[in-house]
């Protein structure tokens, strides 16, 4: 079976997505903040973007919770920003991306009005500027982040499945 990634920049609706995907499936979820070492978390918390050395061991991480559930299926998060984060996830098994996008204006609303995250809204441009959608080889589709979020689990069941 495969394992879904739900990817995008933090407030992009990864969670919310990603565990009624989950919950539809009847398949374990992962979110990948629970994969940070508590230096990458408190590093964030102070508003300082993470560095590709400080993502390798989490992506490993969640790579290996990958490998654990890629015979049964499940979901997990992750904002999968790079193309090469992303290869570091496919090392984990087969996977399948689910890339929640769309308008700055919009992510970043949604960021200021959650509450008990430590990711703040000012390291939503560093997130943008490291974003690379995924290319024509990889196995995924995007949905934009502006859609009810049963629309997109719907779109992902049909296309992604």
């Amino acid at each position: 079976m495969t394992v879904l990634v739900v990817m995008g920049v933090s407030g992009s609706g990864k969670t919310t997505v990603a565990t009624r995907l989950a919950e539809r499936l009847g398949v374990p979820y992962a979110e990948a903040d629970s994969f940070h070492s508590a230096a990458n978390i408190r590093k964030m918390t102070e508003g300082t973007p993470l560095t590709d050395a400080d993502r390798a061991p989490w992506l490993r991480s969640i790579a290996d919770w990958i490998t654990e559930h890629e015979q049964g299926g499940g979901v997990v998060t992750s904002s999968a920003l790079k193309r090469r984060y992303r290869d570091v996830l496919r090392t984990g098994g087969s996977v399948r991306f689910l890339h929640l996008d769309g308008p700055r204006e919009i992510i970043a609303d949604r960021m200021r009005h959650r509450s008990g995250h430590f990711m703040p809204p000012e390291l939503l441009d560093s997130q943008l500027a490291d974003l690379e959608p995924l290319d024509a080889d990889e196995q995924g589709l995007v949905a934009d982040v502006r859609w009810p979020p049963e629309d997109i689990v719907d779109l992902a069941m049909q296309e992604l499945l």
